[in-house]
């Protein structure tokens, strides 16, 4: 195994020489300088503008504006949470739909992916805020904001489906043929299971990127994260402090979530290794 993945390095790199190696180290060195600078940088302009000033950070420990933030969090992961219960069950079908020997429902399947992956969900959210009501067609906010969710996250998340249901080796499909099980029964009981397991890091960085389009419940003043932060700021008259605190609880929720994709990844690496 060692001996391959070599193989396919040398193959895929060059290893550098020693000149090489000397200008990757002083490109890494002066990067990490670079953005030393620039953060120091921007600490001193905000010490100049008095932004660091105590007063402007200990009202964000208030037990009231928490509860604000809080509230704005809470409307940010519901949405999030619905539209992914909704959306990747709906992407599934979708990858079923454009695999299937049919043409009407594979042509349908395609048109429904390649027009959704195509354009932005900003778009999306204001078709149902603006283009819908004048035909008369209306929906309360949360619904302005997840539809739209769910429309583009259903076609993003058909094709990572459609991916891992093409990952599944041959034989497995071989093997289900030989003990006399149909196309569908082969699929549901042996293709769809190890399909699932393959894709499932990638699933939780949608997730990831289905709580980053939550921010645009903004455009529909729905009461998620960053519109309650906006609305605080309107309070506190504290811009930079209030998204800055805003980014560090999306930042961390992120990166919580890409760390358990990613130890998902490698435990399932190490197990494939294992079989």
């Amino acid at each position: 195994m060692s001996t391959t993945s070599s193989t396919a390095t040398q193959v895929l790199f060059d290893a550098p020489g020693p000149k090489g190696r000397r200008r990757i180290l002083l490109l890494s060195v002066l990067s990490v300088v670079l953005i030393v600078a620039l953060l120091a940088g921007a600490l001193w302009q905000f010490h100049a503008n008095g932004q660091l000033d105590p007063n402007k950070w200990v009202v964000y420990l208030r037990a009231d504006y928490l509860a604000f933030l809080g509230r704005g969090l809470w409307g940010t992961l519901k949405v999030t949470a619905l539209a992914a219960v909704i959306a990747f069950p709906f992407g599934l079908l979708l990858a079923l739909a454009r695999l299937s020997r049919f043409l009407l429902l594979r042509s349908v399947a395609v048109t429904w992916i390649e027009f959704f992956r195509g354009i932005p969900m900003l778009l999306v959210v204001y078709a149902f805020l603006l283009a819908l009501p004048a035909f008369g067609v209306t929906f309360p906010r949360f619904w302005m904001l997840v539809i739209p969710m769910i429309l583009v996250s259903s076609a993003t998340t058909a094709e990572v489906f459609r991916a891992g249901i093409r990952a599944v080796d041959i034989g497995q499909h071989e093997a289900a043929d030989a003990i006399g099980l149909s196309r569908r029964d082969a699929l549901i009981h042996v293709v769809l299971p190890q399909a699932v397991r393959l894709v499932l890091p990638s699933l939780i960085l949608a997730l990831v990127t289905l709580l980053k389009d939550s921010t645009l419940g903004y455009v529909v003043s729905y009461n998620e994260l960053q519109f309650q932060g906006k609305t605080l700021v309107s309070i506190t008259r504290y811009l930079v402090q209030t998204y800055l605190v805003v980014s560090v609880i999306y930042i961390v929720i992120n990166l919580l979530l890409t760390r358990i994709a990613l130890a998902l990844d490698v435990r399932m690496k190490e197990r494939a290794v294992a079989s």
